[in-house]
């Protein structure tokens, strides 16, 4: 506690330094362990802000002391920042206003979490506090391209974790598989949203109002709430309370945060009705801040953003993450430990599951989402440390045990009067689990479940004779571990996968096979089929199989989906006869190779059973191919795939692309992939450096000649691990915090650098007349100067992709000399003054263009090559210099005919789709002697391609004539 007269959050940062200084770490080494941002970390060590719970509670593990004493430390001083009225009763309960009450309510009703096995002995304990809980995830998004590929406006991923990921992002749409933890991550934004307490990253939420919006509750009631109607829609107590016209003054004013949760749990066929909700909202309260969630196979890429969202994946749990987990999860358990002698138990289970995890991969793999981990963790206390090794045992253990063991194991035979066996249970479970899935639904009324009770307890006497059926939907609710009510009118499954699992049984029991095949093209359906393949017998596992297959080859708009399905769950069959094997295998063997990134994650998803259908060799293979089967064995990790890829890539020739290879090193051990995959084309790699280990591993493969490191290292460190005499480009983009750029001079051979967030305000002064010929700038630090700009006298190529301080170019410093400019979408400034650099000969603008800027390009004497965003060719003025064009296009409505008249001398021209569109290209015939390509070609759905001359028209990916999706070339 802090002494009388001292400030609390100066004693609590003083805490923090000494204990940083005993573990002899720099604030990179507790950003590499904690997740945090340098400037939440900066803030907290030297007391400039009261820290967010979750940020004590990370540094104090990552500093391995108590969290108890700082997180007390912690609430002083948020009272005595917060005043007089806060202090009396604790904050906003001192405020009679409604927004006080709705945000005490927001931040108390999503303030813990239900976790799997958590306790056993005591369900009521096996809840969370949302605090301890939160793990900050890596998150995956696509930003604009910097490589200097031939595709225009192309994109790559960015890997970062949720907070960076999330920063100054107003509307997202973030995917991710089952138990991944979205639902998490919108808690945590609700709950520190509500308490103020957001991360210094996500300031762009603060002072917002929350509205936590789960989409399985809302489309139950039919029509789709309005604002007025959104408390009423979750069953908010304050509903009745709320002023008149109070959420839409919030929303206008740009303070909601509206969180909408799970579009995967929306019938395949209200999705569409969910979207137009969604922009109907957004049209009506523009300023406000938008977060949706969905599983990713449930919507198409680019499904809102023409809504102006972006999209974010959360990525499986690495090693480091999964650790973290299970020591949160121990950590937890402990607290609920009724004696020291437990506690000593559990001490040494969390020591052998971590050493479990890390020498046994397969079970590794099964521990990447929360959810499994938790199972894991559960299932590994429950047993003494004996766990299954299948994803399919895994279930049926963790039911086992959340359904029976605990009350067994607690001498408990009849509570609420009821006695159920475990086939009892499963049966009455089975039933409520597959009404929901015929249903499309993921949760249900209260009266729905009694009457499922009702209806099924006739045939279950012994059951009959113990209770009525409320007392023994009650007697599910309260000790099944599976059902729970979240709300008084309502039931739903603790998890959507534990319901997938019971109502596959229920469909196979059914004998429902008709049922399963005709709805298996609905993403909601995905996993009922893989598990309905586990849980079916022999026979009627090969005939759930052949129906799949033979249903795809009936139905051309779904058969990629459905073969591909069919062979994704061979998996999971414990017998299948050869001749439905070959079948299975046959069909998806002609949708290979992947020839694209979608392709290439479609495939990944699958598991590692794709790989037998991948080509074991380059020999033969397209780029496009090599590339694809590199990234899509790369992302599914484990033995099976690093096998795999040892063997690929030791046929790799001269000329094969490297670029995925890079990309799937963090799935795999840093120093052996270093060693085994990467080392034979160390000459053509670009690897980006994301961990300690990956950097330590750097070793191995020099001399590089390209790298980009996004970890926290010093910058003697990265003088070490380089080579002068041969690193020519050097990308320094979020993890190194460097206090300047002077180490760049030991670098001769250096002709382009890349700068990220971690770049010194003025560090641009110490690149002073350095001969380089390439200078990327993203997403610069506050208060960054660009006045050293003209004095890189040799610049060739500026890529610009980080707010300005000016509202146009006139300002900009940049040399005479430039002849490449790439301008983000971020910048906020327009293209005005673009004149000045008149040695200028290619243009990237990544926003729409108005007709003063169009004018402004039309007079660079020299500029050939132009790309652009969404373009609108109505403003452009005729430009007889472009011979080179590339426009992205995410409407329907893109003016196609008006680029003969407005580039009259073109040569080639790129169309690059960036959602799903139609368009006709009809209007593009005349241009005879332009070579004609569309990117992404898989997006788009094209008509007039008659007439088109085949060396004329160049698609990617190549289409396949198999492919419902597909563009085809005309013959």
């Amino acid at each position: 506690m802090a002494d009388d007269g001292e400030d609390p959050l100066a004693q609590l940062a003083a805490q923090l330094r000494t204990l940083r200084q005993r573990r002899r770490l720099q604030v990179g080494g507790l950003q590499q362990r904690t997740g945090l941002g340098r400037t939440t970390i900066s803030q907290a060590l030297s007391g400039g802000k009261v820290p967010s719970e979750a940020t004590v509670i990370a540094l104090a593990e990552a500093l391995g002391t108590d969290a108890g004493p700082l997180l007390a430390l912690r609430e002083q001083a948020r009272i005595a920042r917060a005043g007089p009225a806060v202090a009396s009763d604790g904050g906003r309960r001192g405020r009679r206003d409604f927004v006080g009450r709705y945000l005490d309510y927001i931040a108390a009703r999503h303030a813990q979490l239900t976790v799997v096995g958590l306790d056993l002995s005591r369900p009521e304990r096996a809840c969370w506090p949302l605090d301890a809980a939160y793990l900050s995830l890596e998150l995956s998004g696509q930003r604009e391209d910097w490589e200097r590929g031939p595709e225009p406006l192309a994109v790559t991923s960015q890997v970062c974790r949720a907070e960076q990921a999330l920063a100054g992002h107003r509307r997202v749409l973030l995917k991710g598989l089952a138990g991944s933890g979205k639902t998490t991550l919108l808690q945590w934004l609700a709950v520190c949203t509500a308490r103020g307490s957001l991360p210094p990253e996500l300031s762009q939420y603060e002072g917002h109002i929350p509205f936590f919006l789960p989409l399985r509750t809302l489309v139950r009631q039919g029509r789709l709430p309005q604002p007025h109607e959104f408390l009423t829609a979750v069953d908010a107590p304050l509903a009745h309370g709320q002023p008149a016209e109070w959420a839409d003054r919030m929303l206008a004013a740009g303070r909601g945060l509206i969180l909408v949760d799970g579009v995967d749990e929306v019938p395949q066929e209200q999705r569409q009705a969910a979207r137009e909700w969604l922009r109907s909202l957004v049209a009506a309260y523009r300023a406000a801040a938008f977060v949706v969630t969905t599983r990713p196979s449930a919507v198409p890429e680019g499904w809102l953003a023409g809504l102006g969202f972006g999209e974010l994946t959360v990525r499986p749990m690495g090693g480091t993450d999964t650790s973290r987990f299970v020591g949160r999860w121990f950590s937890a358990a402990r607290t609920t430990a009724s004696s020291d002698a437990e506690r000593d138990l559990l001490d040494g289970l969390e020591d052998s599951l971590l050493a479990v995890l890390r020498a046994q991969r397969d079970l590794a793999q099964l521990s990447t989402t929360p959810l499994l981990c938790a199972l894991i963790c559960a299932l590994h206390r429950d047993r003494r440390g004996h766990l299954p090794h299948s994803r399919m045992e895994l279930y049926e253990a963790a039911l086992s045990m959340l359904m029976v063991r605990r009350d067994r194991e607690r001498s408990i035979t009849e509570p609420e009067g009821i006695r159920l066996g475990e086939h009892q249970t499963l049966h009455l479970l089975q039933h409520l689990a597959y009404w929901l899935i015929r249903n499309q639904q993921t949760e249900m009324s209260y009266a729905t479940a009694h009457k499922l009770v009702t209806d099924l307890l006739p045939a279950m006497p012994a059951l009959t004779e113990q209770g009525e059926p409320d007392e023994v939907l009650a007697h599910l609710i309260a000790r099944s571990g599976l059902l729970r009510q979240p709300t008084a009118d309502t039931v739903d499954f603790v998890h959507r996968t534990f319901q997938d699992y019971l109502g596959a049984r229920a469909a196979i029991e059914a004998a429902d096979l008709p049922l399963l095949v005709n709805h298996a093209h609905d993403t909601q359906w995905e996993d009922v089929i893989r598990m309905a393949v586990a849980h079916a017998r022999p026979a009627e596992r090969a005939t759930l199989l052949e129906d799949l297959i033979d249903r795809g080859d009936e139905k051309s708009e779904h058969r990629a989906r459905l073969h591909l399905l069919a062979a994704a769950s061979l998996p999971y069959a414990t017998e299948v006869s050869p001749d439905v094997r070959r079948k299975v295998t046959g069909r998806a063997a002609a949708l290979m190779p992947p020839r694209s990134d979608r392709e290439a994650d479609t495939l990944s998803a699958l598991g590692p059973g794709i790989l037998d259908l991948l080509p074991p060799r380059a020999d033969g293979l397209h780029d496009d191919e090599i590339s694809a089967v590199t990234r899509t064995a790369a992302s599914i990790g484990g033995d099976q795939a690093y096998a795999y890829l040892q063997r690929f890539v030791a046929s790799f020739g001269a000329s094969a692309p490297v670029h995925a290879l890079g990309q799937g090193w963090s799935n795999f051990e840093a120093a052996d992939y270093a060693r085994d995959i990467l080392a034979p084309v160390r000459n053509r790699l670009h690897p980006v450096v994301r961990t300690r280990a990956q950097f330590e591993a750097l070793s191995l493969l020099t001399p590089l000649k390209n790298i980009a490191i996004e970890t926290s290292v010093t910058q003697e460190e990265i003088t070490e691990h380089l080579s002068p005499a041969h690193t020519e480009s050097l990308r320094l983009m979020t993890g190194p915090s460097l206090h300047s750029l002077s180490f760049i001079r030991k670098l001769p051979a250096l002709r382009a650098l890349d700068l990220g967030a971690s770049t010194p305000v003025d560090g641009l002064r110490d690149l002073a007349e350095l001969p380089l010929d390439h200078l990327g700038l993203l997403d610069m630090p506050e208060g960054f100067s660009y006045s050293a700009l003209s004095h890189l006298s040799r610049l060739r190529e500026l890529f610009l992709y980080s707010v300005l301080p000016w509202r146009t170019l006139k300002e900009l410093p940049a040399p005479p000399t430039l002849r490449s400019l790439w301008l983000g979408g971020t910048i906020g400034a327009s293209v005005t003054g673009i004149t000045r650099w008149t040695a200028l000969e290619q243009v990237i603008v990544n926003h729409v263009l108005d007709t003063v800027e169009w004018a402004e390009l039309a007079a660079l004497p020299r500029l050939t090559h132009l790309q652009v965003t969404d373009a609108d060719l109505t403003c452009a003025t005729t430009m007889p210099s472009i011979t080179r064009l590339g426009i992205s296009v995410s409407r329907n409505d893109a003016r196609l005919d008006l680029i003969q008249a407005r580039f009259p001398n073109l040569e080639r021209l790129w169309i690059s789709a960036t959602s799903d569109i139609s368009c006709d290209l009809a209007p593009l015939r005349p241009l005879t002697k332009v070579q004609l390509c569309l990117f992404n070609a898989d997006r788009i759905s094209a008509s007039g391609l008659e007439g088109f001359a085949p060396e004329q028209l160049t698609l990617s990916p190549r289409p396949r004539a198999a492919q419902p999706h597909a563009v085809r070339v005309p013959r």
